[in-house]
């Protein structure tokens, strides 16, 4: 496992790079204000539903029967339920892309209300919407090859096909004088890189003798299993949907440049996520329903005990630095040209509430792999409308009535992570379908202390070099303070206890 998260990690880690460099493109170009938050809401519609007809269905209902067809030896077979999957897949995007482009202005008034003060900025928002949603169908395309992929243990093109989006949308923004305004740059940029992606991972499944193909959707036994497990998941997928487009209504009644910030402080929280906790989800899956397949139930439960343990080692240190020093992180990152100190003062806020939750964030994949991996798609469904709808609540009641702003946004968002998590851990057990073995519980305090230490070196580091005083580059100095010192501070205390921490062979290495 250790070598083939290395391997999605690195090439996530290289997306992570591009799309880093992309935020501070738009950050430095579009600021913070109507340009900016047009675009994003643009931008993030249709990766809403992205959450729907991508990732959050098609690797919890498609991925564990591919898999396990893959692993009897059935190639036929899962070559064939693929096509009959896509060919539904296709018929669908269809219809919601006509749907969608036609009826784009009642959705943004609906995404957006706010903006209605702002007229000017709701036309510009449909115009955006248009060119960027055409790309949810490319991309449903290239995750369901990624998904075909992973189930071979063929990685490192899933992990690297984000990057195209990433490259695109930097060249249209360097280039944005050819465009009416920046914002049509970015979202001209959001489409170029959805073909890109879409021509890689062709690419990268012929390599592997994979391919889709489109034929006349057809009513099947596997078919009507796979769409009682669609429906099941969707319900989940949708309640990911709403909890962010309830952020976009939340945020548009807030001050202007609210939902930018909302953007920016999620983007750094990404980063870990998608780097390292998404990467253990995408390995694991694949593994335990192999492994299920063949009735190895202890194999099963160790690899989802190592990536347990390992998640909580490589995201709470980031969290705690996240909490400890957000202002320096913004300010360094984003602070430069039209987004200026307090629009990163701002964001800076939302990343540290962003941070209580982003242990649970990578948790909740490596918990539902429990019942993914046996099938049960409901399961996870259902306790994910619960964290929804208290995710919600919750924001109302921090917004609103303690005042919190776009705080209570974040908080709201990262509460609901923790309750996720809580509540399949404990299903999970109750049912006897998830174990808690020694290893992990001999790893829990010495991945908390490495975290306490990496936050607190963080914080020291920051302090150090402002007291030492650089200048120009002041903000950027403090940053690589925090950095070093907090590097050094988890390094010391990972060496300490690293024969009970999941290292793999990386624990003789490092003795």
């Amino acid at each position: 496992m250790f070598r083939r998260l290395l391997s999605v990690g690195g090439f996530t880690l290289l997306s992570r790079v591009t799309g880093f460099v992309r935020d501070i493109c738009m950050a430095w170009i579009l600021g913070r204000g109507i340009l900016s938050d047009a675009f994003i809401v643009a931008f993030l519609f249709p990766n809403y539903f992205r959450q729907i007809f991508g990732e959050g269905t098609i690797n919890p209902a498609f991925l564990p029967r591919y898999a396990a067809l893959h692993a009897r030896g059935q190639q036929e077979q899962a070559a064939l339920f693929a096509d009959r999957v896509f060919s539904w897949q296709m018929a669908a995007q269809l219809v919601l892309l006509v749907v969608a482009l036609i009826c784009m202005p009642g959705i943004v008034h609906v995404l957006a209300p706010g903006f209605s003060r702002h007229p000017d900025q709701i036309a510009l928002t449909v115009d955006l919407a248009r060119i960027t949603f055409p790309y949810l169908i490319l991309t449903v395309v290239a995750i369901q090859l990624s998904a075909m992929l992973n189930a071979m243990e063929k990685f490192w093109a899933a992990a690297a096909w984000s990057n195209f989006q990433n490259i695109a949308m930097i060249a249209t923004l360097l280039l944005w004088r050819w465009f009416p305004n920046a914002a049509y740059a970015a979202a001209w940029g959001v489409l170029a890189g959805g073909f890109a992606q879409l021509f890689f991972m062709l690419w990268a499944a012929h390599q592997h003798g994979l391919a889709l193909r489109v034929s006349w959707p057809r009513w099947t036994a596997e078919i009507r299993e796979f769409f009682k497990a669609l429906g099941a998941v969707t319900v989940g997928a949708a309640s990911v949907f709403i909890a962010p487009f309830i952020d976009t209504v939340i945020a548009s009644l807030l001050p202007t440049g609210s939902r930018t910030a909302l953007y920016y402080a999620d983007r750094i929280n990404q980063l870990p996520l998608g780097v390292l906790g998404i990467a253990l989800g995408t390995v694991l899956l694949p593994e335990m329903s192999a492994r299920l397949a063949k009735n190895d139930r202890a194999g099963s439960d160790a690899a989802q005990n190592r990536a347990a343990s390992l998640s909580l080692l490589l995201t709470l240190p980031f969290a705690a630095v996240f909490v400890a020093v957000p202002d320096v992180i913004m300010r360094a990152i984003f602070a430069h040209g039209a987004f200026d100190k307090s629009a990163a003062d701002l964001s800076a806020i939302a990343l540290a509430s962003y941070g209580v939750g982003l242990p649970a964030f990578a948790l909740v994949r490596i918990v539902a792999s429990t019942f993914y991996a046996r099938h049960d798609t409901a399961t996870p469904a259902r306790v994910t409308v619960l964290a929804m709808l208290s995710n919600i609540a919750l924001k109302v009641v921090l917004v609103w009535g303690f005042h919190l702003g776009i705080a209570g946004v974040a908080l709201g968002t990262a509460f609901g992570a923790w309750l996720n998590v809580a509540v399949l851990t404990v299903i999970g057990g109750k049912r006897k379908l998830l174990s808690i073995d020694a290893e992990f519980r001999a790893a829990v305090i010495p991945v908390a202390l490495a975290a306490l230490a990496a936050g607190c070196g963080a914080w020291g580091g920051a302090m150090l070099a402002r007291m030492l005083g650089v200048g120009h580059f002041h903000n950027e100095t403090m940053l690589a303070g925090a950095f070093a010192v907090g590097v050094l501070a988890y390094g010391i205390v990972v060496l300490t206890f690293r024969r009970v921490l999941p290292l793999g062979r990386w624990a003789g290495v490092l003795a």
